[in-house]
Order: C-alpha cells, then structure tokens, then sequence
C-alpha cells in the first residue's frame, strides 16, 4: 500500500517540478531543453531526488545541474503551492544520463550489426 502512495507522489511530483521549471524558474542558466525523467520520493516523505535530461553539451548540463540545485528551494516552495502535503520534501537534482548510454548501446550495436554483415554479405541485399 504505501509503495503506491509513493509512485503516485513520483508522478505528481514530477509533473508539479516540471511545469514550476518550464514556468517560474528564469535562471538562464537552466537550459530550455531541460526534461524531467522521474522523481524519486524516500519512505517518509521528507527527501526526493529528481533526475532530469539535458539536451546539449558538457557545460550547458553541469550549468543547469548547479542552477537547478541552487534554485531547489524556490522551485520546493513554488511547487508546494500546487501540492497538497503536510511537508513537501526537500528536492535535490541529478543529471541522468540513461538515454546517453542507451543511445550509445544502440550505436554499438549497429556497428556490430554492419560489420557482421560487411564479413558475411547480408541477404537482404541480394
């Protein structure tokens, strides 16, 4: 039962976070390209992580990690007006990087693909 408490708080949170980014955050060092990717709330409520994407390069990430963690009250404070909880959790940002990594499994696996059939001849071809 609580577990469904908690992945339910996981969406709403991370839909409430995501619009008070999109709407009320004009910190231009927070990239416009910026997805929220999930929260994760603990047990007793008083903690989240929110893991987010950036589309762009090396520096414009570490820019919107720290504006975002710097920006973490304010953005908790704006979103607790949208959230009906006893204590809205203190909310810290990470970067996450699973579509990088799948995006790079995915290419790797088609270099394999194409040099299998650069050795074999692919019947597809014929």
């Amino acid at each position: 039962m609580p577990i469904e408490r908690t992945d339910r708080l996981n969406s709403l949170l991370k839909e409430v976070i995501s619009e008070t980014i999109r709407k009320d955050v004009k910190n231009p060092l927070v990239s416009e390209f910026v997805t929220i990717i999930r929260v994760d709330i603990t047990k007793d409520l008083r903690e989240a992580k929110v893991f987010f994407s950036v589309i762009g390069t090396d520096a414009e990430k570490k820019d919107t990690l720290d504006a975002l963690n710097s920006a973490a009250g304010f953005i908790a404070t704006k979103s607790s007006k949208k959230v009906v909880m006893r204590f809205f959790p203190s909310l810290t940002f990470k970067e996450d990087d699973s579509v990088e990594k799948q995006i790079r499994i995915l290419t790797a696996l088609q270099e394999i693909e194409n040099e299998r059939n650069s050795r074999t001849g692919n019947p597809e071809d014929e």
